[in-house]
């Protein structure tokens, strides 16, 4: 592992000893003072990518703890699946899908939280909490569990059900809040300080985008170079920002000569985070960012972004952008994205093929570029949203004259 030089404030610059704060600047306040971990980045003496690691811990020489903290179950190491057919469809050098659905607990929410939950060890916390719509939750409840530690969980009353069954099944103590999911995440704050948990939720620990971005070095380390773009879907911010992050990174510490665009989608009706990087680009401030959010995509419907700072700056650093897509074409993406390459994501993890089509469109993304969509979430979390609008399977007589019926009306 590589001992973090300083926890830096995203705002104002100011430095902070390791470990001597865990969330974000006491001067600038939250979220406009959260924290960013830096390394003393450079190759010589570090062993990336450390060949007998497992998972994201392969990377543990630039995560700011080292396995031997980690709970048995393991995150990371995910499939980056080539698609040439999409690929020619779509008119681009090169398509590839990197499959975070295949995370323990189906999400790649799992990154974040084996660091943040291997950090809280290392500290000795002895409980830890989240606000989630429900990725994150079911993501710390899982590895909780698994490492014996008590977690405590606020979820917005809408929070789709097979998340909330798995919070129960972990055994996590579940709080249904009546309200939104940034009514959520306050109370779990107020509830963290109270009780004394440790925080893992989205946009508050600056630990959950140091796993967020071994999806970087996956990607990087898969394809043997990096793609001229990544597209990936934004609720908080935290996801986008260790994406971006770990480019970064890799370009600081000389692995990587460049970094690829990195290009955000959020759904129009939840565009916070989209709307405050148009107005870094104008040259006005990014907070507040704060407007009501709306859409289907449970995942990322985020009306008061926590980690939107980094969300901006750092996708303005690799020169990518933000896309908005409608509802209806999340939904259509993750439905053809299941009939077309066989991957079942619920609609925000299937937001990038969504967008991919617009950047296309647009002229953004074009015959030279190859690119990797990161999808963030299994189809299972919500499988009443993605099959949404399909008719049902029709139910027949245990009859072969009925299979071949079946099969004459279906041409």
């Amino acid at each position: 592992m590589a001992e973090p030089k300083s926890f830096r404030c995203v705002t104002c610059g100011r430095e902070f000893p390791p470990w001597s704060v865990d969330y974000f600047c006491p001067r600038c306040g939250f979220p406009a003072g959260n924290l960013e971990v830096r390394y003393a980045l450079g190759r010589g003496g570090l062993d990336f990518p450390d060949p007998e690691g497992v998972g994201l811990w392969r990377y543990a020489a630039l995560l700011p703890v080292g396995a031997e903290h980690a709970v048995r179950l393991r995150a990371g190491g995910t499939p980056l699946y080539p698609c040439p057919e999409l690929a020619e469809a779509f008119g681009l050098r090169g398509l590839w899908l990197k499959d975070d659905t295949l995370q323990p607990t189906g999400s790649c929410k799992d990154r974040g939280t084996a660091v943040a939950v291997a950090v809280a060890r290392r500290l000795g916390r002895t409980a830890l909490s989240c606000a989630s719509t429900g990725n994150a939750a079911s993501s710390l409840a899982g590895f909780c569990a698994a490492g014996g530690l008590p977690c405590y969980i606020f979820v917005p009353k809408h929070a789709p059900a097979p998340k909330v069954a798995q919070l129960v099944a972990f055994g996590a103590r579940v709080f249904r809040v009546d309200g939104t999911y940034d009514q959520a995440f306050a109370l779990a704050l107020a509830a963290s300080q109270e009780f004394g948990w440790y925080n893992r939720s989205d946009g508050l620990n600056p630990m959950v985008v140091e796993g967020n971005k071994t999806v970087a070095f996956e990607i990087w380390e898969e394809l043997g170079d990096v793609p001229e773009a990544v597209v990936v879907a934004v609720g908080d911010g935290a996801v986008i920002a260790g994406v971006c992050k770990g480019f970064l990174e890799l370009r600081e510490g000389g692995w990587a000569a460049r970094v690829p665009r990195v290009f955000g989608v959020q759904a129009e009706g939840a565009a916070a985070v989209a709307h405050a990087f148009a107005r870094y680009r104008r040259g006005e401030p990014i907070l507040p960012a704060e407007e009501p959010a709306q859409t289907l995509a449970d995942s990322i419907c985020v009306g008061k972004p926590a980690d939107v700072v980094k969300a901006v700056r750092y996708v303005a650093e690799t020169g990518g952008g933000y896309v908005t897509v409608r509802d209806p074409e999340l939904l259509a993406a993750a439905q053809e994205l299941a009939r077309r390459a066989g991957v079942f994501a619920e609609p925000s993890g299937a937001a990038p093929y969504a967008a991919l089509q617009r950047l296309v469109r647009e002229g953004q993304l074009g015959p030279r570029d190859r690119v990797v969509l990161v999808l963030t979430g299994s189809g299972l979390k919500d499988p009443q949203g993605v099959t949404r609008g399909l008719p049902e399977p029709p139910l027949i007589p245990p009859d072969l004259r009925a299979v071949r019926e079946g099969v004459e009306r279906c041409g």
